[in-house]
């Protein structure tokens, strides 16, 4: 089922949400449901449950290039539950991010560049992931969520930041600089 993404604004989305502590129950598998329905409706590179008005830490990200990032890399489908981000580089990238819960915004966002993510699958399994570049950014961004951060909290230069069809007049949205 396709859900409403609560928006900026929404007292909701800044609060940390709250771990899962029963698996592969009817309930965590039709959250999982909704959520892909709700991603793919929107075009979205992920999604957090937080999004759609449920206080769990469950994201689900991947997928290869979508309308709203025709540039990226291929992210792997994963549905990450109680997620622990460690990153492998103190080093940084910049670039163009968006969200569904900001629509018609981008901002111009720093992320590490390589991060070890742990958790675990709907059915409980362990996850331990290590991801650079495209991957790397979608996993710290539907985390954040998790913790009540949207990107234009981590903007650090409101010259990048803005309307897409501002920015981007001729409708090509880069995905760096």
């Amino acid at each position: 089922m396709i859900r409403d993404v609560l928006r900026m604004g929404d007292a909701r989305l800044l609060s940390r949400a709250r771990p899962v502590t029963a698996f592969d129950t009817p309930e965590l598998a039709a959250l999982i449901d909704d959520m892909r329905d709700t991603m793919r409706h929107l075009s979205g590179a992920g999604l957090a449950a937080p999004q759609i008005g449920v206080d769990l830490r469950v994201v689900i990200f991947g997928g290869g290039p979508s309308p709203r990032y025709p540039d990226a890399s291929a992210v792997p489908d994963t549905v990450l539950i109680n997620p622990v981000l460690t990153p492998l580089a103190q080093e940084e990238e910049s670039g163009w991010e968006g969200c569904l819960s900001v629509p018609g915004l981008r901002g111009w966002v720093p992320r590490w560049t390589q991060l070890r993510y742990t958790g675990f699958d709907p059915s409980g399994a362990p996850i331990d992931r290590v991801a650079t570049g495209f991957h790397a950014r979608v996993v710290q961004h539907e985390c954040d969520h998790l913790d009540g951060i949207l990107y234009p909290m981590r903007v650090r230069d409101f010259s990048r930041f803005g309307f897409t069809e501002v920015l981007f007049p001729d409708g090509a949205v880069a995905a760096d600089d």
